[in-house]
């Protein structure tokens, strides 16, 4: 897996690239396509629409709006740092960067532990449609199984290296736009059974009283959506010029996998026959039984073969932002094992035991879900809160900087605009933080309705008193907290 192995480089170095051992074998649509099929249209609209459309009725698709306008915000802060600081790992190293070593310590834990989650979520939502394709009943059992060998296709594709990563990244790109494009062309033309209004008809879920907070309640679609186009920073030391390149493909992501996600919602809706079955829980996967009526057993497998494509690349993208995280830490000596995580595979140009650990963790993860009964939306509000709480800890570490002088140097920059654009990316990622978070089942027991917040506040917990017993983060000399003028080590 490794060869004999050189001192750790300076992952901090000015600008984020000196000593470092990737190779820049990731050309600027690569990048962009990474960032694309992490975000994927198709797996989070496929995965989720069936409990977005039974919890809010049609008018749930506008929560690719609210969302998508919010999750830009927060990409515009991030072009802004990743252009200064082109470091591999992604919110770690821009948060030790903006703040220190505490600071970035917690964002980058919290963030792992997201990702590590997140990679489950999207293989666990695979398994239907593996079962589907391949011809066997989708039940718990088989879904986990599905999960577990979807996560090990991926992590041997990595393993490959970034070539075979950037390759897997637009042949995954193509997968959605043919998923989300072609499939929804197709069903618009062949099986539309509504207008434009529906998409204002709330059939009733508001069950006479007001429809925001049932609106909230389905939004996780759209917040599941929104995130990924970080990924194409977490690839910084693989991509040339990536102070222009990186920015850029993080808005692209923004536009085009919005655009690509609102528009297969939309297809979906408009060609559902029965959402009365769908809200009461007699339909309950509404996305195959509508494939199948519209285009018969070959064509719905078919479909299904280029969303499992959507879905095995989007584990990709997850497994390279999670590899390169835990890289970037064990470079800095910020974790456990981190002699044994720094290792990379010159041959392959990537860091292997870090990925190793990407595919362990959500089999783990994948496995333990058996014991809960509703596993795919608790770990999917998961990995939601630990992507958001991350994201907006950058978000907030990006604001103390600006005021304490910082003045982003990189080759993107909001000029006079960044103040107000960031406190608005963190006003927007508080609200969805307390959204995805909020109890909403008073009929379960209170462990079961707080359990999001549990599992986060355990993962705080945890990270915290890691943190402080081994003082792992006060180890390695990469800058920390140098942004703000006159701090050139900040804790």
């Amino acid at each position: 897996m490794t060869g004999p192995q050189p001192p750790a480089p300076a992952a901090g170095a000015p600008g984020g690239e000196a000593g470092s051992e990737f190779r820049k074998d990731m050309g600027p649509w690569a990048n962009f396509a990474l960032g694309f099929t992490y975000l994927s249209p198709v797996v989070s609209t496929y995965t989720l629409f069936a409990t977005a459309l039974a919890t809010g009725g049609p008018p749930m698709i506008w929560a690719f709006v609210l969302a998508g306008c919010g999750q830009f915000l927060v990409a515009l802060v991030f072009g802004e740092v990743v252009a200064q600081y082109p470091i591999a790992g992604g919110v770690y190293p821009w948060a030790r960067r903006l703040w220190g070593k505490r600071w970035a310590w917690m964002t980058g834990w919290v963030y792992m532990w997201a990702l590590l989650v997140t990679i489950t979520s999207v293989a666990y939502g695979a398994g239907p449609y593996i079962a589907i394709l391949f011809g066997f009943d989708p039940t718990v059992h088989t879904t986990v199984l599905c999960a577990a060998v979807l996560i090990v296709v991926a992590v041997f594709i990595n393993y490959a290296g970034t070539k075979a990563l950037s390759a897997a990244a637009v042949i995954g790109f193509a997968g959605e736009l043919i998923g989300a494009l072609v499939v929804g062309v197709y069903l618009l033309a062949t099986h539309r059974h509504h207008g434009l209004g529906v998409i204002f008809d709330t059939y009733g879920t508001a069950e006479g009283g007001s429809y925001l907070p049932v609106f909230l309640a389905a939004a996780i679609i759209g917040f599941y959506q929104y995130y990924g186009f970080e990924a194409c920073g977490d690839t910084a030391e693989e991509v040339p010029h990536p102070g222009r390149v990186i920015p850029r493909a993080m808005r692209r992501t923004i536009y085009i996998g919005g655009a690509a996600a609102t528009f297969t919602c939309l297809s979906l809706l408009l060609s559902v026959t029965d959402f009365e079955a769908i809200i009461s829980g007699e339909d309950t996967d509404p996305v195959v039984n509508l494939l199948y009526a519209a285009m018969g057993e070959v064509g719905a497998r078919l479909v299904m073969a280029v969303v499992l494509i959507s879905f095995l690349s989007c584990t990709i993208s997850l497994q390279a932002a999670a590899g390169r995280l835990i890289y970037s830490y064990a470079r800095d000596e910020m974790i456990a094992g981190h002699r044994l995580l720094r290792r990379f595979s010159h041959a392959r140009a990537v860091p292997g035991y870090a990925l190793l650990v990407s595919a362990v963790v959500p089999l783990l993860i994948a496995f333990g879900s058996l014991v809960s009964e509703d596993a795919l939306t608790n770990i999917v509000s998961f990995a939601i809160l630990g992507i958001y709480g991350s994201f907006q800890m950058v978000v907030l570490a990006a604001l103390r900087a600006r005021l304490k002088g910082w003045l982003p140097q990189g080759e993107f920059t909001l000029g006079r605009w960044g103040l107000a654009v960031n406190a608005a990316a963190l006003a927007y990622g508080v609200f969805a933080i307390v959204n995805i978070s909020w109890p909403r089942n008073p009929q379960v027991p209170w462990y079961e309705n707080w359990i999001v917040l549990l599992c986060g506040g355990v993962v705080v917990a945890t990270g915290a008193l890691y943190m402080f017993t081994t003082h792992h983060y006060g180890r390695g000399d990469a800058p920390a907290g140098d942004a703000v003028p006159g701090n050139v080590a900040g804790g």
